[in-house]
């Protein structure tokens, strides 16, 4: 299993139509209820930085690609973003129903 953090700044003209975008992945992502993967996205207190989790049962095989949605939020992505993120495997040392 991998988990992976990615801290991401977007463009402050740019949240809207990425929490849009988000949403609409994240419900198709729900309706298709891959396996193997847990994953969220947050916002921090100043409304544009943005922290993602990704964690895999698989680090070979990443599930979420086979949601056109998601594939379609990554290739937007770069429009959106003010710099580039910054991506961080993390080791957990404990953890109740996150990962």
């Amino acid at each position: 299993m991998s988990i992976r953090m990615v801290r991401a700044k977007v463009k402050a003209d740019k949240v809207a139509d990425l929490e849009k975008a988000a949403g609409e992945m994240f419900a198709a992502i729900e309706a298709a209820g891959p396996q193997g993967v847990r994953y969220a996205s947050c916002k921090l207190p100043d409304g544009e930085t943005f922290v993602i989790l990704l964690a895999l049962d698989d680090d070979e095989n990443n599930p979420l690609v086979a949601v056109q949605a998601f594939r379609d939020f990554q290739d937007n992505i770069r429009n959106w973003i003010a710099e580039p993120p910054a991506a961080e495997l993390l080791t957990p040392v404990g953890s109740y129903r996150l990962f």
